[in-house]
């Protein structure tokens, strides 16, 4: 193995599922922030960067959108969020542990984040399984708006923290919603989409991923079946 790897990872129902905290937080935010009882089932923000999520939640609740009102909702968000986070039940996607030990363990590898999670959503998240640190660069809500946008960034970052330029061909975007896969192909990168989430393996396959798997079943065979190599060590 001579060249150098990048994976960039989604985290709700790619790394992790935190049963439903972070919607109960972005509830409580708009009512601890705006004194508004929101009711999600009413918007589509799936998939959407939490920086979205507050724009679509200004508009469907009239609230008049400017900077100083949208950092207001984001702070309130992260704060219910830290709490929700000890009253629920979660878990890592199996696997993932595994494999991200390995990719940490390889130099020729490297991996960060491509997610509509803000930083601090993220460290939340992440730091509650005790796996943040697998990740010291990507591309968070706090770049950008829009998701497709994020995926510059994170070569950006990537280049910053390893001083490499990667090629496309040796990155991997790895996610679980369409959304995903989308963000990848702006980039041109290989796209992983992963049936953990909400979406089935069949509408997962509908958007032409690279690779489409149910779930990782072993991380020496996930990292061979990306990179077509006989041992990743």
């Amino acid at each position: 193995m001579n060249k150098h790897i990048l994976f960039l990872w989604d985290i709700d129902g790619t790394l992790l599922s935190v049963g439903g905290a972070g919607e109960r937080a972005l509830v409580k935010a708009m009512q601890s922030a705006f004194k508004v009882q929101a009711n999600l089932s009413e918007i589509d923000y799936s998939g959407k960067t939490d920086r979205k999520i507050a724009h679509i939640l200004h508009e469907h609740y009239n609230l008049p959108v400017s900077e100083s009102s949208i950092d207001k909702f984001l702070a309130a968000y992260i704060a219910h969020l830290e709490v929700e986070m000890q009253h629920t039940r979660m878990h890592v996607i199996e696997h993932i542990v595994e494999v991200l030990e390995l990719i940490d363990q390889n130099p020729m590898f490297h991996q960060g984040l491509l997610t509509g999670n803000l930083r601090a959503g993220a460290n939340i998240k992440l730091g509650h399984f005790g796996i943040y640190d697998y990740f010291r660069f990507g591309a968070t809500s706090d770049f950008a708006v829009e998701r497709n946008e994020l995926g510059p960034y994170a070569l950006t970052e990537a280049r910053r923290d390893t001083g490499i330029l990667f090629s496309p061909e040796n990155v991997f975007v790895i996610g679980d919603t369409p959304h995903d896969i989308a963000c990848g192909k702006i980039i041109n990168a290989k796209t992983v989409a992963i049936a953990t989430g909400r979406y089935s393996l069949e509408s997962l396959a509908e958007h032409q991923p690279d690779f489409a798997m149910e779930r990782i079943t072993a991380p020496d065979d996930f990292l061979m079946e990306l990179l077509d190599l006989e041992a990743v060590h």
